[in-house]
């Protein structure tokens, strides 16, 4: 299976997500990321408070163990393949963390001495360094990416977007990562969940069927 049949198959998943790309991208070419994470900001509920902290664990690297583990009792290949695209995709996060923008500072640290009188969740624990990209974002993608290749029902790709996109959007309302981060992480998890998909396919056949 080479690439655009993929994306064939897929379609609904890639679209939605392509969608997602223009939207989000358009608004980062369009607005700084100081003016995006405060319009994030500032659009904060009591809802909002109340759920995001819960909703983020969507992309936390334990949910997706979780996720693999009981994939692996049902569909041991299946398992592995979210567990081995969420691997990568993490240790590459990881390096471009730590190695490659390590200076990269969160919205805490970033306004640390600014005027702004920005809103963070009572007795959260924000993060101040290690930006980018977002590791949360990062797992989110690889991992329901990898279930819409896999999942029979393609029809429903749009779904595993949302889900992931929700965990994204979670980390820029918690105040713990810039819009751009996001985006690189999202790109991360997903091109990852592509390519292992496809090496897979490669080396040992049709990959397992969910659903």
């Amino acid at each position: 299976m080479n690439l655009s049949l993929l994306i064939r198959q897929n379609r609904v998943f890639f679209i939605t997500y392509l969608l997602l790309l223009l939207v989000v991208g358009g608004l980062m070419l369009t607005y700084t990321k100081e003016q995006l994470i405060r319009f994030v900001n500032d659009f904060n509920s009591p809802p909002g408070d109340a759920l995001f902290p819960y909703l983020t664990y969507l992309g936390d690297g334990g949910f997706v163990v979780v996720v693999g583990v009981l994939l692996l009792v049902l569909n041991r290949r299946a398992g592995w393949l979210v567990l081995v695209s969420f691997a990568i995709s993490g240790l590459i996060s990881l390096f471009l963390k730590l190695v490659v923008f390590p200076e990269r500072l969160r919205p805490l640290r970033y306004f640390e001495h600014s005027n702004w009188e920005y809103h963070v969740i009572k007795d959260l624990h924000i993060n101040e360094y290690n930006s980018f990209p977002s590791g949360h974002t990062t797992s989110a993608f690889a991992l329901f990416a990898m279930l819409a290749f896999l999942w029979r029902h393609k029809a429903w790709g749009w779904t595993c977007v949302l889900l992931a996109a929700i965990a994204g959007y979670s980390r820029v309302y918690l105040f713990q990562h810039f819009v751009e981060d996001t985006f690189a992480g999202s790109l991360l998890g997903t091109i990852t969940s592509i390519g292992v998909y496809l090496v897979y396919q490669k080396r040992f056949g049709n990959p397992p069927v969910l659903g």
